[in-house]
C-alpha cells in the first residue's frame, strides 16, 4: 500500500480506501443537532465526546495541527460507533465510516501501553481470524464456567483484584455445542419455496447463540425459504474494522466473499445487526478501482438482516396467540447503520396477543457496542442502567432486540437490576409463535 509521511507517522495515501477525504468532513457544519444523541456527550456534556468534537480533533490531526496523542485516542476510543449522530444529521455526515478510518489511523500511528497493545494484537491478529483458535478458546471458558473456576475466582476477590468483575458479569455462557459451519448444510423450506438464501452464521455467535442460529434457520424454513449455511465462512470482520484493524477485516472480508458469491442466493441472511452493517459496508474496506470493491458491492447489494428479509416477503407461516408485553430496544447498526426501523416492530406485532409497548429512548445505545462493554466497561454499565429503567418503566414482561450483542447486555442488564424481564431476539419470539408441523 502506498503511503506518505506525516510528522513522523504513516499514513495511506490519497485515494485509498483508509484515508478520510476532506469532503467526508466538510459535511459537518458543527449545528450540534447531533449532540442530545450522542450516549457520550449526553453522559458527560464535554465537546471533545461530541460527534462534531470528534470530527474536528479527525481534521486537525489530518491537517498536522495536532498528534495522534492520548487525549485524541482517548477521545475516540470513547465513541461507541452507534450512529445515532448520523440518523439526525442534516448534511448526511457519514460519522461511522470516519471514526472507523479514524481508529484505523490510529492503529497504524499510534503506539499503546505494551500490556494493552499485546491483547489486542493477540485478540485482533492471532485468536480472531482463526476459527479453530477461537473454538479452542470458547471451550476453556466453557470448562472455567461450568467447574466452578470462574466462580471460585469471584469468592476470593480475584476478579476484582484483577478488575474483572463487571466484565465478568457481562461474560457470555458458552454453548454445549457450537453452531456448525465445517460443511455446507441446506435446509429444506417448508411448503411452497419462496426464496433459496444463505444463512451467516457469525462468529463468537457461533459459541454463544447456538439456539439463536437454529432459531433464525426455523423460522426462515416455515416462511418457504430453503436456507444454505455455506462452509468455509467466518467472522465478518465487524470487530477489528471497530478496532481499527482494517487489514484484518479485509482479509475476512476476502474469505467471505469467495464463500458467498460462489453460487446465487435471494439474499444472504443474517441475524447480528452489528454483523450486517459491516457486510452491507465491504466496499468501504476495498479502493474503487479494485476488483474486490465491485465484488464487495455485489455481495453487500445481497445481504439483508433477517427481520428486514422476512418483512419484505411477509410472514407465511402460521402464528399462534403469546398473550405477552414487551418491549422493542433497537438495536444501534440495525436502527442507525441499516435504517431498518419499522421491521422488527412489524414482525413483533404480527404475533397474534402479543402487546408492544415502547420505551423511552429506545434508539439510544445499551452499552454493548461490540467490545465497548469491555474496553470501556463503567461507561457502558452506566448506559445499561439507563436502558433498563426505561425498560421497567414499560411494565412489559420481555425485552426484544434484532442483535446477538445486545442480548448479551440486556440480559445482564435484567439480572443486574433484577427487574425479572426475559430478553429475546425478534425471531426466537416468532419461533414461539410459529406452529410446529
Amino acid at each position: 500500500m502506498a503511503t506518505v509521511e506525516t510528522e513522523g507517522q504513516t499514513t495511506p495515501a490519497a485515494g485509498e480506501p483508509d484515508r478520510a477525504d476532506y469532503r467526508d468532513y466538510a459535511r459537518c457544519v458543527h449545528c450540534g443537532l447531533c449532540l442530545n444523541h450522542c450516549p457520550t456527550y449526553r453522559l458527560w456534556g464535554r465537546e471533545a465526546d461530541s460527534p462534531r468534537g470528534r470530527i474536528r480533533q479527525m481534521i486537525l490531526v489530518d491537517q498536522g495541527e495536532i498528534k495522534i496523542d492520548e487525549a485524541f485516542v482517548t477521545h475516540i476510543d470513547r465513541c461507541l460507533d452507534c450512529r445515532a449522530c448520523q440518523t439526525v444529521c442534516p448534511s448526511g455526515v457519514e460519522y461511522g465510516k470516519l471514526v472507523e478510518l479514524a481508529r484505523g489511523r490510529i492503529e497504524r500511528n499510534y503506539s499503546r501501553p505494551t500490556t494493552e497493545r499485546l491483547l489486542r494484537n493477540l485478540f485482533y491478529r492471532k485468536l480472531l481470524p482463526h476459527p479453530g483458535r477461537m473454538a479452542a478458546l470458547g471451550r476453556l471458558v466453557r470448562f472455567s464456567q461450568r467447574s466452578g473456576l470462574e466462580r471460585l475466582a469471584g469468592g476470593l476477590g480475584l476478579l476484582r483484584a484483577l478488575g474483572l468483575e463487571k466484565r465478568a458479569e457481562l461474560m457470555p455462557p458458552i454453548d454445549s455445542q457450537f453452531f456448525s459451519t465445517k460443511e455446507t448444510r441446506t435446509f429444506p423450506a417448508r411448503g411452497e419455496r419462496r426464496a433459496r438464501v444463505a444463512f451467516f452464521a457469525g462468529c463468537i455467535a457461533r459459541m454463544t447463540f447456538s439456539a439463536l442460529n437454529e432459531a433464525t434457520i426455523r423460522v426462515l424454513q416455515a416462511n418457504g425459504c430453503e436456507v444454505v449455511v455455506p462452509s468455509g465462512q467466518w467472522c465478518c470482520g465487524a470487530l477489528a474494522v471497530h478496532a481499527g484493524f482494517r487489514d484484518v477485516a479485509r482479509d475476512l472480508a476476502r474469505r467471505n466473499l469467495d464463500v458467498f458469491l460462489s453460487e446465487e442466493f435471494d439474499a444472504i441472511v443474517t441475524n447480528a445487526a452489528g454483523c450486517g452493517s459491516t457486510l452491507k459496508e465491504y466496499g468501504l474496506l476495498f479502493g474503487p478501482e479494485s476488483t474486490e470493491h465491485e465484488r464487495a458491492e455485489t455481495f453487500s447489494q445481497r445481504v439483508r438482516d433477517v427481520t428486514e428479509f422476512l418483512d419484505q416477503i411477509g410472514l407465511a407461516a402460521p402464528l399462534q396467540s403469546l398473550p405477552v408485553r414487551v418491549t422493542y430496544q433497537d438495536s444501534c447498526h440495525l436502527l442507525h447503520g441499516q435504517k431498518v426501523s419499522e421491521a422488527p416492530r412489524r414482525l413483533i406485532e404480527a404475533v397474534p396477543g402479543v402487546d408492544l409497548v415502547e420505551m423511552a429512548f429506545a434508539d439510544q445505545c445499551c452499552g454493548s457496542a461490540g467490545v465497548y462493554n469491555v474496553t470501556e466497561t463503567d461507561t457502558a454499565m452506566e448506559l445499561l442502567r439507563l436502558k433498563m429503567e426505561n425498560a421497567k418503566a414499560t411494565g412489559a414482561t420481555a425485552i426484544i432486540t434484532a442483535n446477538p450483542g445486545c442480548l448479551l447486555q440486556l440480559r445482564a442488564g435484567a439480572k443486574l437490576a433484577s427487574t425479572g424481564q426475559e430478553v429475546l431476539h425478534v425471531v426466537e419470539l416468532l419461533d414461539r409463535a410459529t406452529q410446529k408441523p
